[in-house]
């Protein structure tokens, strides 16, 4: 598998700009829900299996072109050789959504992408790809996505709006900061693809919001539609 990959253009623009504005706009964006590097970020994440993608398409409608072109086998796809495509194995089968929002001066400390570990019961447990959409960068210097293959810095990449990269899973990272005025944002939309056995995957959540955006939002979110137990509960 190569190491990453980006192209730009992920979406065609109409589409891209309906995805960026809905997630970027929803009520559900607070602190993240993320500790450690993300502590500085904001956003909210979701945690689903296959069988919950309906439930975040139902949410967010805006989010179905880009499943279609991300999620899974494509994802493994365009991280493998072309040779080796007609093989694919481990396709990820339980993913976890995160819209980060890094302010001007911010950073995301080197890490390696583990979310779905703790609730999954795997110890060892880090996504098969990682997959990230760039929503909205300044016209700035900095805020570059630096990758690591151990000790060794193996790639900076400079984002851009509408641009996509895919990564190994076990590949730490960092978000370098960025110079801009005040309510600048460097919005992304990442999106951890993990691979796990039956039991594993049973462990995990269909489908579930994560927000620290308070009880307001989840109403003003899910107004229509009766609230889970999740859901009445204050983050």
């Amino acid at each position: 598998m190569r190491e990453f990959r980006s192209s730009r253009g992920a979406l065609p623009a109409p589409r891209f700009t309906a995805l960026r504005d809905a997630l970027l706009a929803s009520p559900l964006v607070g602190a993240s829900t993320l500790s450690g590097p993300f502590e500085a970020s904001r956003g909210f994440g979701v945690t689903f299996r296959e069988e919950g993608r309906a439930k975040v398409i139902d949410r967010f409608s805006a989010l179905t072109p880009h499943f279609d072109t991300v999620l899974g086998a494509p994802a493994v796809r365009a991280l493998t050789p072309w040779w080796k495509r007609r093989r694919l194995t481990r396709i990820p089968n339980a993913w976890y959504l995160n819209v980060l929002l890094v302010s001007a001066g911010g950073t995301v400390a080197r890490h390696i992408d583990a979310t779905l570990r703790k609730p999954s019961g795997v110890e060892d447990a880090v996504p098969e790809v990682v997959s990230v959409l760039y929503l909205t960068i300044p016209a700035t210097k900095g805020g570059e996505l630096l990758l690591w293959d151990g000790p060794d810095a193996i790639a900076k990449l400079v984002p851009e709006e509408n641009a996509i990269v895919h990564f190994r899973g076990d590949l730490a990272h960092e978000v370098c900061a960025f110079e801009g005025p005040a309510g600048a944002l460097r919005a992304s939309l990442v999106i951890e693809q993990y691979h796990f056995a039956p039991e594993a995957l049973a462990r995990l959540p269909e489908f579930q919001l994560e927000s620290r955006a308070g009880f307001t939002a989840y109403l003003k979110h899910h107004s229509g539609r009766p609230l889970t137990p999740f859901e009445l509960e204050e983050p």
